[in-house]
């Protein structure tokens, strides 16, 4: 097949994640693995301070939190690079400047819901974000590479608008500009709901990578939404509601054995499992999660940050 890298970002607005944002990481990773390619991560620290309106302190600390998070992922150091926005800037201006004359003031306020008052910084990020989906925005790490022209982008149904945006100017911006493609990641459910999601500043939202076991098991006994009957006997008469139960959907994001969760699925939807046997699976699959990611990041050291975000070839 043709040569592709792999881009997907994070916004550094809390210095804890939670099994929402990882599970693009883990994606991504996977994708690297299978596929043996270069993967560049974007981190938004300009973002947040233009749109949250965070200090440039708590910026930082964020960033470098949610940096050694995304490394313990797994991805392989010589085919990674992780950068932030106004540590590379430099090297991306060339094409945010290309993109910015493509695009008017009014396509940003309808595409993004940007409103005259807003801060000028907030009209033109939507290049910024733009800018990594072509390959002339990393010289040195793909060595100006023509063939590695491609960008394969993981990202939240949430990133859509902007790389619509960037596939509708690509062309105009010449032949080396191809069209980025892109795979949406759905929301992962937050405790309260499959129709909501977690939220960094809701402890109770979600599972969190700093959670113990004790923090897991509390937060999936005791808040995580049930689709059982109201009582045993309607649970067993009319089986649970699969598509509100938010411990049997976290099972469908993280549980490995395709066929021992299409068992839970029959058993449980059928009234023949309970709930609490149900989040009992989940505790125990999700610590084994967030353990594991706990384990590794002991072992991120500054000279592993450093590697990371060296600016070198990676093909």
């Amino acid at each position: 097949g043709k040569p592709f890298y792999l881009y997907t970002g994070r916004g550094p607005s809390s210095s804890t994640l939670h099994l929402g944002h990882l599970l693009p990481f883990m994606f991504t990773k996977y994708l690297q693995d299978v596929f043996d390619v270069p993967v560049v991560i974007q981190m938004t620290d300009d973002e947040k301070f233009l749109f949250r309106g965070l200090s440039f302190e708590e910026i930082q600390k964020n960033l470098e939190a949610n940096i050694k998070d995304i490394i313990a992922c797994g991805f392989n150091p010589k085919k990674t690079f992780i950068f932030a926005n106004t540590g590379y800037i430099g090297h991306l201006y060339p094409n945010i400047l290309r993109i910015e004359r493509l695009v008017t003031n009014s396509q940003v306020q309808g595409i993004f819901g940007i409103k005259p008052s807003d801060n000028i910084g907030q009209t033109m990020f939507a290049a910024v974000q733009a800018a990594p989906s072509f390959h002339s925005s990393f010289p040195i790490l793909f060595q100006n590479d023509r063939q590695m022209r491609r960008a394969l982008i993981p990202a939240g149904i949430d990133q859509d608008p902007f790389f619509r945006m960037t596939r509708d100017i690509a062309h105009r911006l010449g032949p080396d500009y191809l069209k980025p493609a892109i795979i949406h990641s759905k929301f992962f459910p937050a405790l309260q709901g499959s129709n909501t999601k977690m939220s960094a500043s809701i402890p109770k939202s979600g599972i969190f990578l700093t959670d113990t076991f004790q923090d897991i098991e509390n937060k999936i006994k005791h808040h995580a939404m049930s689709g059982a009957g109201a009582t045993r006997k309607i649970h067993r008469e009319l089986g649970a509601n699969l598509e509100v139960d938010v411990s049997y959907q976290m099972l469908r994001f993280f549980l490995d054995e395709d066929d021992v969760f299409e068992r839970i699925g029959e058993e449980y939807g059928k009234g023949i499992m309970g709930t609490m046997e149900v989040k009992q699976m989940t505790i125990d699959v999700l610590h084994r999660i967030v353990k594991g990611h706990q384990d590794r990041l002991k072992e991120i050291t500054p000279d592993v940050m450093a590697e990371f975000m060296s600016i070198r070839p990676i093909t």
